[in-house]
Parts: C-alpha cells; structure tokens; sequence
C-alpha cells in the first residue's frame, strides 16, 4: 500500500471523491437517469438543500467524475451526466445499492 500520497489509503482517496451525506445518491440517480437537470436532481432527491447538492455537484464536476452542460437560453437550462471516468463507479454504486438493500432488511428485523 502507498501511504506516502495525498491519502493514506485507496479507499480513503475513494472517499475524498464519492464521500459525503449526498454525492453516492447524487450519482446513483445519474447512473438510473442518464441526464437529469438541477431541478429534476431536486426532486429525486427531496431531502437535500439547494445550496448542498449545488456544492456536490459542483466537486463532483471538478473531480472529473459528471459533465456539467449549460445551454445558453432563458430561463438558463442546465444538464447533468456522468463522464466515462464517472461511469467505472457503476459496479461500486450497485454494490452499495445491494448491501443498503440487505441493511434495510436487517434493521427491520431488530
């Protein structure tokens, strides 16, 4: 393992881009959708404020992982997509899904 890098680990690297309350949801519903706009992230995703799921998408846009597409029309139209790059977080996306899924479950059982 490389410790002497920015991260102490791979998984913390992972982390550093997929971590946090909304950006694994985030992705998953583009992974499910394709393309969503801003407005329609909002309401897949009731619970998240504006201005967070602007900074999620805005760090996630930096770090390569979806495509920010603007049309130059008004009211101003606004696109969302994974990258390639974005895409290869397909196979760990659905394992959370599939391991929330049994974690669901469990906790039902308590």
């Amino acid at each position: 393992m490389d410790y002497d890098g920015p991260f102490g680990c791979s998984v913390e690297a992972a982390l550093s881009v997929i971590g946090g309350r909304w950006k694994a949801v985030i992705l998953f519903k583009l992974l499910e959708s394709n393309i969503l706009r801003f407005g329609e992230l909002q309401r897949a995703i009731p619970e998240v404020r504006q201005k967070m799921l602007t900074n999620q998408l805005r760090e996630l846009e930096s770090d390569g992982i979806i495509n920010r597409k603007v049309y130059p029309v008004v009211p101003p139209k606004v696109e969302y997509s994974l990258t390639e790059y974005g895409k290869s977080l397909k196979k760990i996306l659905m394992a959370m899904k599939d391991w929330g899924a049994l974690h669901q479950e469990k906790i039902k059982l308590r």
